[in-house]
C-alpha cells in the first residue's frame, strides 16, 4: 500500500494540476473529493498538469463521505495538513498506509473532515504568515512522508 494525496474540493485548477504531476513523478495516487470549485474537464487539467495526467491514478469521489468510506474500507489513515494543526510535520510519523489531505485554497476543510482525521498536521512558519500555496504545502510534506516511508521511485 502506498501514501496517497487527497485533494478536499479544490478550488483552483492549477493547483490540482500541479499536485497532479507532482503525484504522477513521485508514484502517487490521488483521490479528489467533489465538488469542485471549477469544472473538472481534460482539457483544463492537460493545461495545468500537463501530458503527465496519463502516469497518475486519480480516484473522483462524490462527496466527503464516499471517500470517508474508501478510508474505511482500505484502511487507511487520514492526515490532515491544516493551519489549525496540532502537530508539525516534521514530527508525525508517516506510515505507508496514509493519505495526506489538503483542503479549499480558500476556506480549508468543514470541522467534520478535522474530526475525523487520524493527525492535523501543520507546517512551522514565520508567525505573520497566513498560509503557504496548497500545492507547495503539499510537495514538502509529501517530501517527508516519502523520505520516512522509503516510497520515493527509483530510477
Amino acid at each position: 500500500m502506498a501514501l496517497r494525496l487527497a485533494l478536499y474540493q479544490p478550488e483552483i485548477p492549477q493547483n490540482a494540476g500541479t499536485l497532479l504531476r507532482f503525484a504522477a513523478c513521485m508514484g502517487l495516487g490521488v483521490d479528489v473529493i467533489e465538488p469542485c470549485g471549477f469544472v473538472w474537464s481534460e482539457q483544463k487539467m492537460r493545461r495545468a498538469g500537463m501530458d503527465y495526467l496519463d502516469a497518475v491514478e486519480i480516484r473522483r469521489h462524490r462527496s466527503w463521505d464516499f471517500f470517508r468510506q474508501s478510508l474505511e474500507d482500505e484502511g487507511r489513515r487520514l492526515a490532515l495538513l491544516t493551519t489549525k494543526g496540532a502537530q508539525a510535520y516534521t514530527d508525525y510519523s508517516f506510515a505507508e498506509q496514509d493519505t495526506l489531505m489538503v483542503g479549499r485554497e480558500s476556506a480549508g476543510v468543514p470541522e467534520e473532515v478535522h474530526a475525523a482525521a487520524h493527525a492535523r498536521l501543520l507546517i512551522p512558519m514565520a508567525p505573520e504568515m497566513r498560509s503557504i500555496n496548497v500545492a507547495v504545502s503539499a510537495a514538502m510534506v509529501l517530501g517527508e512522508a516519502l523520505r520516512q516511508t522509503g516510497g520515493f521511485p527509483q530510477s
